[in-house]
């Protein structure tokens, strides 16, 4: 496990096996990893497609341009390597011409939905044609959340790292010093239209199924958003799990050379059980 938890935003990465256009913008792409040669990409006993469902990382960093997707290297090349295709999806961001309300969430909504048919013509055989798995960390587990809010078609499960869930919250916090603010363009007293439209807490019920993966020592974002938001979201009848890691912080999620690591793909296999399931009931209709 590395001493400082912000080595891995720096740690270098392999290469991308592919790199995707899903707009015109020069943000609107994707890098894309093939899953582990060592896992099998045929069919799963009864199906007639890939083993592994395509996994769509969706990169934190507050939504603000200083942080982009190859942050996330280590991590989707850890995935690749457990036989997941990954996608890394790229987004404009706060403080670059373009980013903020509403195109930030609107990239990553346009992403994940063109994203599926482009890995497949990328990597033919090794993508299933069903929705993908999102996983999204800190800012971009908000992302993912809005996404399966808003589209739940195309989305088959969430994994939310760390999520900043509820943005009203974040925003009386001064998350990262006024981020929501920036993203969002003020507050929920200035702006309450954009909140109700983009704040996952007041989406709700979420179809997919979600879980989310919190530390206990989170500095960055503090693990009562995650709960408040779970119960709140449980309570509307969405399927949703919180698993709290006590010894854990923020950076940890995103690590394969963390002791979080276990829990994060535990949870991925757990929902990726659940995505065969449902559909394998698909095709049996």
């Amino acid at each position: 496990m590395s001493a400082d938890p912000r080595a891995v935003l720096t740690r270098p990465a392999p290469e991308p096996d592919h790199t995707v256009a899903y707009g015109d913008h020069p943000d609107h792409v994707a890098d894309l990893r093939e899953p582990a040669v060592s896992e099998p990409a045929v069919s799963e006993p009864g199906g007639d497609g890939p083993a592994r469902p395509l996994v769509v990382v969706v990169h934190g960093g507050f939504w603000r341009s200083e942080y982009d997707r190859r942050h996330t290297g280590p991590m989707a090349a850890a995935l690749a390597a457990l036989g997941y295709p990954v996608a890394q999806v790229e987004y404009r961001r706060t403080g670059q011409p373009g980013g903020g309300w509403p195109n930030t969430l609107t990239d990553v909504l346009a992403g994940v939905t063109a994203l599926p048919r482009l890995a497949a013509s990328a990597m033919p055989g090794r993508v299933p044609d069903a929705p993908p798995i999102l996983v999204g960390h800190s800012a971009g587990g908000h992302l993912a959340l809005y996404v399966a809010a808003t589209a739940p078609a195309a989305v088959g499960g969430v994994l939310a790292l760390a999520p900043v869930a509820d943005l009203g919250e974040a925003y009386r916090r001064d998350l990262d010093s006024g981020a929501v603010a920036a993203l969002l363009g003020g507050g929920p007293d200035e702006v309450p239209d954009r909140y109700a439209a983009a704040d996952p807490r007041a989406l709700v019920p979420i179809r997919p199924r979600t879980v989310v993966v919190h530390g206990e020592r989170d500095r960055q974002v503090p693990v009562a958003m995650s709960r408040g938001f779970v119960a709140a979201a449980r309570a509307a009848g969405s399927d949703m799990t919180l698993v709290e890691l006590q010894e854990c912080e923020h950076f940890g999620l995103i690590d394969p050379e963390s002791a979080a690591w276990p829990a994060v793909v535990d949870a991925l296999r757990s929902l990726h059980e659940d995505h065969r399931r449902i559909d394998a009931a698909s095709r049996s209709r």
